[in-house]
């Protein structure tokens, strides 16, 4: 079930370092740079690298006094209790609030996921409007979707995940008629040609008509990234500023670019209301030497 307001962006992938939470964040500071008010729920109670991010951002701005967007954002933890029946009826109940935190005021609510099944992961597909996997350009990536021959590339049997978004789907659709729009993002992609990436080129294809997804180029290999991490900025914030060192190279340049073809790939829905408001602040923005400022919040974990 969608949220009433806010357009649900899940990122989803059963393998880590596949770059879902590189990816979440980014989408966020590209759509609050855009205008729009954006919200982000962190499930990934164990590796937690999506908060990480946020606060990384927070810590780096206040202490630099740097005037850069934040997201409004969530970490939800996983139940610890004995009763499997109760902690899943618990982490509903927290995550319903959540999201009824936001459904009405924000434009987006991007979640990311972990790389594992849980009933948080589960409850985040169910209610995706656009979900997001980014997959590395290999078999192995392209092995958490299907087993694929190794000869052909032709998919095999559907793995466990490719069947969570299947049932995912079902469920929303009876609920409220509509679809998810399933992307699978490559990422990490040779520019070498070879008999491994023609493999995977043709089984992703196949796998995306079988699996009833569209494909889309993600996000290269490049080094900014563990720059960016640590100091919690993007290769969407004023990166020739002095307080982050000059980092505007090739690669911030390169990234950048991909990021911005890959959020137009997702053929995200801008209403009238969501325009208008973007178009404004992108006025009074320029109207502004230091920029746009727009205050967020981190929610503490839930008791």
């Amino acid at each position: 079930m969608s949220t009433g307001g806010a357009h649900v962006i899940v990122l989803g992938n059963e393998k880590g370092g596949s770059g879902k939470s590189t990816t979440a964040f980014h989408l966020a500071i590209f759509l609050l740079y855009a205008g729009y008010r954006v919200a982000t729920i962190d499930v990934d109670s164990r590796q937690q690298t999506l908060t990480h991010y946020v606060r990384n951002r927070r810590d780096w701005s206040k202490s630099h006094s740097l005037k850069v967007p934040q997201t409004t954002h969530y970490r939800l933890p996983l139940s610890g209790g004995d009763s499997v029946a109760d902690n899943q009826r618990l982490e509903f109940e927290v995550f319903n609030l959540a999201v009824a935190e936001v459904e009405e005021d924000f434009d987006f609510l991007i979640i990311d996921t972990p790389g594992f099944d849980t009933n948080l992961t589960r409850l985040a597909h169910s209610m995706a409007d656009t979900l997001i996997t980014p997959l590395n350009d290999s078999l192995i990536d392209l092995d958490v979707l299907a087993h694929v021959d190794p000869i052909t590339g032709e998919p095999r049997e559907l793995s466990h995940y490719a069947r969570l978004v299947q049932r995912a789907r079902k469920e929303r659709l009876s609920i409220d008629g509509k679809t998810i729009d399933w992307v699978l993002a490559r990422n990490r992609i040779s520019m070498l040609s070879s008999r491994n990436m023609r493999l995977v080129q043709s089984g992703i294809k196949q796998l995306a008509m079988r699996l009833g997804a569209r494909v889309a180029d993600g996000i290269g290999e490049r080094v900014i990234f563990r720059s960016l991490f640590p100091i919690g900025m993007t290769v969407f914030d004023p990166l020739d500023d002095p307080a982050l060192g000059g980092m505007a190279t090739v690669s911030h340049l390169g990234a950048h670019k991909e990021y911005k073809n890959l959020v137009a790939a997702l053929n995200l829905p801008i209403s009238k209301r969501m325009k208008n408001r973007a178009e404004a602040r992108e006025a009074w923005s320029k109207s502004r030497k230091e920029g746009p400022m727009i205050f967020g919040h981190m929610r503490p974990k839930s008791s």
